[in-house]
């Protein structure tokens, strides 16, 4: 983030503390709780926003060197993805052209080649076949025209985007935007290393898992003794374009760095930024590397999700100490946040999420409310509706109905 937006961010979110106010959307919405349980539009989610868009599969330090692979079976096409020796990322059906069998099953690693176990066929980096045991007795093929299928594949800002179709197309321009394709490059994601990297099954729909991310009000309440010690509640700044928003969190750390001058004052200190990629995808930096979360819907279960919660950190900040404090070993520390901060998510977040989805299976209420204080999840929810062509929620002054 430019250092002129971190300081209008900062005074926002310095303003909302002394005035005790915060962000306000203008009024309120009311969300079937359908949209959670219905399996016609789970099915529709699936087929046009995960099988039928690209996916950020992780940062390009996930492929750190020539050789780096990784393998990916969330989006129905097994997925490889590999870094060639001419250092360009790359991505195929995870498939030998032989016979079909799934090639690579490793989650990651380093290889020049790939080769099938059930044929030993054998494929280097870019996807082209270059071995055939007994070619001679197999039969006459022109290896070049069996390599890999390729899927389109781009690295964009230290980020890694693949489509799992091999006809689909990537259209960064617009899924990122003109505002994250000018802010991202500040966050340098491409010097960032993979530290922690946690699966966890939930039963909640995937955009229950999203929409905590989409507010602090909670804070107080759910986060008293984790998060609400370092973060003021229901105090944040938002920001949105379009499909895309930005929100920052308020930490309590914002009362030392409003004492200093503001060519000092850093967000990632003030602040925790939150962006959110449609459809899935929140990306947190702080002050040593960046959180990336992805929640991926379970085909044929509404009411089940996996989200993916990994860390990246920056090698200098290992080197450096950045956050100061005195330990004999500061990547393993570093470690430790990294995972406590996902059991929380895990634990208290999505322990909510798995709540609601008890209470929206049942039919028993209708509708949720989400405040003034919750834009974000005004614009998750019409943001949704409006790329599956249905009416927008209605901005309401207030309440009435019992629902």
């Amino acid at each position: 983030m430019r250092h002129d937006e971190q300081v209008r961010v900062i005074k926002e979110l310095c303003a909302h503390l002394d005035g005790d106010t915060n962000v306000d959307a203008g009024g309120l919405r009311q969300n079937p709780t359908i949209t959670y349980t219905d399996p016609t539009q789970a099915n529709r989610e699936w087929n046009e926003w995960f099988r039928g868009m690209p996916q950020l599969l992780g940062l390009s330090g996930d492929l750190p060197e020539a050789g780096s692979f990784l393998t990916n079976n969330d989006y129905g096409t097994p997925i490889l993805a590999t870094r060639g020796e001419d250092g360009g990322f790359r991505a195929f059906v995870n498939s030998c052209r032989h016979r079909g069998t799934i090639l690579e099953t490793d989650s990651h690693g380093t290889k020049r080649r790939f080769t099938c176990p059930f044929h030993a066929w054998s494929y280097d980096t870019a996807g082209t076949l270059v071995g055939m045991p007994k070619a001679a007795h197999f039969g006459q093929v022109e290896m070049e025209c069996l390599g890999l299928r390729e899927l389109p594949a781009e690295e964009r800002h230290g980020l890694l985007f693949v489509h799992p179709q091999p006809d689909g197309e990537i259209d960064l321009d617009w899924l990122l935007g003109e505002w994250f394709n000018d802010e991202f490059p500040t966050w340098r994601f491409d010097e960032l290393k993979l530290l922690t990297s946690d699966e966890y099954a939930i039963k909640c729909n995937w955009k229950l898992a999203m929409d905590t991310f989409g507010e602090t009000y909670h804070f107080n309440a759910l986060h008293s003794n984790t998060l609400a010690l370092n973060f003021h509640g229901n105090v944040q700044t938002y920001d949105e374009d379009g499909h895309l928003h930005r929100m920052v969190l308020c930490k309590r750390a914002i009362d030392q760095v409003r004492q200093l001058p503001e060519e000092e004052w850093d967000v990632t200190v003030a602040g925790l930024p939150v962006y959110w990629l449609f459809p899935n995808i929140i990306l947190m930096p702080f002050e040593v590397g960046v959180f990336l979360v992805r929640a991926i819907p379970t085909p044929g279960d509404p009411g089940h999700h996996v989200s993916k919660v990994d860390f990246y950190i920056r090698p200098e900040a290992v080197e450096s100490n950045v956050l100061g404090i005195e330990v004999p070993d500061f990547e393993a520390l570093a470690t430790q946040i990294a995972r406590s901060f996902g059991e929380i998510i895990r634990d208290e977040d999505y322990a909510m999420s798995a709540s609601q989805q008890r209470s929206a299976d049942t039919g028993a209420l209708d509708q949720i409310v989400f405040g003034r204080n919750e834009p974000a999840l005004h614009h998750y929810h019409n943001t949704y509706r409006s790329m599956l062509g249905q009416e927008l929620l209605p901005l309401l002054d207030k309440i009435t109905a019992d629902r």
